[in-house]
């Protein structure tokens, strides 16, 4: 039972990663390489296949109980959040028009710096003050970054960061609007209420700002059968985010060390000490230098980079990960969530031939790191609270 138990979650990580990596992906070709310029029509495809998939899978598949909408005043909420919601996800799919991913993922990592501050403004929620230092460096490596990144483009930064606000008002707004517990949906039923709104949202907003999208698809498919494929697995695999978002909470909000047979745990509470002992960490930051000398002298600027940067986040991350495992699971699901945003960024480079620059992936790895050190303090405040 603990083989298949875990065998189940290591699954269910994989699909997570799969789905959000690659509807990321698959949105950056279609908008930038394939030359399918209108992401408002997108964003609707995606809207629709989640209103339809998430009735199914709540209705007939029984993947969350169904949970239904009690009054106008709920309906009128529920309203409010999907237009919010559509607004962040057309924000984000026109950034990629002019944004490389791996930009895009550095901008949307300082959702917790946006997050804070509405919070903030909104409710005048307080956090400690050691919250609010370690957004400091998340701020800054955005900076950093964009000051770096070869591919900078205004409107597409603007956009980007304008998703990215959205994403987190709509977070503060649905702890305000839904918060009495009669109230209260789990994210299934919230997105099967919030998806057919925004498609009432987005189906004008479409038809009125991206002129003749409907006929321009027809014609596109003519000529080329595989967008109506790639529109529909795009669109599939956008709802797929979603459940394989609510099911890995679902599975690892509880996480303990069964995740790891008892000898990984000797292991790595040897990795914690050897990682955290001041003679090494020298080396290990000499450890970086040579790596990125030796890419310098047997590969190029861009291979370079790449091996250097992958190699300081995968440093950061497998620390992070010993800490978590070492304290019973304490806080893997946000280890999960920042080291998929690093493969996103890995893969996209990969696969895109996106020009990048060692001050561009600093910038991001610090960003990275301040949202890691803003998840403990959260986490210390909560608890000390």
């Amino acid at each position: 039972m603990k083989v298949s138990g875990r065998l189940f979650t290591i699954g269910l990580v994989t699909a997570w990663y799969s789905s959000n990596i690659g509807v990321l992906l698959l949105n950056k070709y279609l908008l930038s390489n394939y030359g399918f310029r209108y992401p408002i029509f997108l964003t609707l495809c995606h809207m629709m296949a989640c209103s339809l998939l998430s009735y199914v899978a709540v209705s007939w598949l029984k993947v969350a109980p169904m949970q239904t909408v009690r009054s106008r005043v709920q309906f009128a909420k529920i309203s409010v959040l999907g237009l919010v919601f559509c607004l962040s996800v057309v924000s984000g799919n026109i950034s990629l028009r002019y944004l490389p991913v791996s930009f895009n993922q550095a901008i949307g990592a300082t959702t917790p710096f946006f997050t804070a501050v509405l919070a903030y403004l909104m409710t005048l929620k307080r956090e400690a003050w050691l919250t609010y230092v370690t957004l400091i460096p998340v701020v800054t490596g955005v900076v950093i970054a964009s000051g770096g990144e070869p591919s900078f483009h205004l409107f597409g930064f603007i956009m980007c960061v304008g998703a990215t606000a959205a994403r987190a008002f709509k977070s503060v707004l649905q702890g305000i609007l839904l918060s009495s517990e009669g109230e209260k949906l789990n994210s299934m039923n919230l997105l099967m209420y919030m998806a057919p709104v925004a498609v009432v949202f987005l189906l004008p907003a479409a038809l009125l700002m991206e002129k003749d999208v409907i006929g321009i698809t027809i014609a596109l498919a003519r000529d080329d059968v595989r967008i109506l494929w790639y529109l529909i697995f795009n669109s599939t695999l956008a709802y797929f985010v979603n459940l394989t978002n609510f099911l890995v909470t679902k599975h690892t909000s509880a996480l303990t060390l069964q995740v790891l047979p008892p000898y990984y745990c000797i292991f790595f509470d040897w990795f914690i000490q050897l990682l955290s002992n001041s003679v090494f960490s020298p080396c290990i930051g000499m450890l970086c230098v040579h790596i990125h000398c030796y890419c310098y002298a047997f590969f190029g600027a861009y291979l370079r980079s790449l091996v250097t940067f992958f190699f300081f986040l995968s440093f950061i991350f497998a620390k992070w990960f010993c800490i978590c495992i070492k304290i019973r699971g304490f806080g893997f699901f946000q280890v999960l969530g920042n080291a998929k945003g690093a493969v996103a960024v890995v893969i996209s480079i990969l696969i895109f031939r996106n020009p990048v620059s060692v001050t561009g992936m600093l910038g991001y790895t610090l960003t990275v790191f301040g949202v890691i050190l803003y998840s403990e303090a959260k986490k210390r405040s909560k608890n000390n609270s």
